[in-house]
């Protein structure tokens, strides 16, 4: 089976335990991710945050504490539970909820950012997660994703290295029929009004003490890509 999404049910209790270890490389890849977002957002402090596919909570609290009021959304209900127990032990203030991306339980005009990373990839209908997205972005807001390049480099080293040989990730984790090409999110984004900008490649950039990888930023978007779009302000 193919974005087998049934793991993040069964791993849930592990999130924060760091016995599994693609859930600590999911760990890992959040310092990277926000060194790319940060400058992108400016502060985070007084934004509103929809963190979309917020799982157990790694990339919502880093968020929460850099002072952003974060609503994180999953639809694993396990997940869910799992981010509300780490963020009560860590004195977090953190409005998680039980939801998916094609139907987004906010009001429109109600986020001021949207991250959405480790998701596109594993959404059931990308456009119409797109129309959420546009739905409940302020005027003048902010989207910042990553995702999986389709071409042959990244379902070789994604599927058949990370899952099937490096065992990196469980496998059925990833369907590389779902890997989305840029050209093809740009024109998504688009034709929603959201003005997408550079890109830049992620991937690993070295091993930490637990042999686990590292990551940053990489100059090729071949295999794992981030970026950001906006949303229009209204005249």
């Amino acid at each position: 089976m193919r974005n087998d999404l049934t793991i993040y049910r069964t791993y849930a209790p592990n999130w924060w335990d760091g016995s599994q270890r693609f859930l600590r490389l999911l760990h890992n890849l959040v310092p990277a991710r926000l060194a790319h977002f940060d400058p992108i957002v400016g502060t985070w402090s007084g934004r509103t945050v929809l963190d979309l596919g917020c799982g157990g909570g790694f990339m919502s609290e880093a968020l929460a504490r850099r002072g952003a009021a974060v609503i994180g959304i999953d639809p694993s209900d396990a997940a869910i539970r799992a981010a509300q127990a780490h963020a009560a032990d860590a004195a977090l203030s953190i409005d998680y909820r039980v939801g998916s991306g094609e139907a987004i339980p906010l009001a429109d005009d109600s986020v001021d950012c949207i991250v959405c990373v480790d998701v596109l990839e594993h959404v059931a209908d990308l456009d119409r997660v797109l129309d959420e997205i546009k739905r409940v972005l302020k005027p003048g807001g902010i989207f910042l994703f990553d995702t999986i390049n389709r071409t042959p480099l990244a379902s070789l080293v994604i599927i058949h290295l990370g899952e099937s040989v490096l065992g990196l990730l469980p496998p059925g984790t990833h369907d590389p029929a779902k890997f989305i090409r840029p050209s093809e999110l740009r024109a998504k984004l688009q034709a929603r009004d959201l003005s997408m900008g550079p890109l830049v490649g992620l991937g690993p950039r070295g091993l930490n003490r637990k042999l686990d990888f590292t990551f940053g930023r990489l100059p090729s978007v071949q295999i794992m890509y981030m970026g950001y779009a906006l949303a229009p302000v209204h005249v």
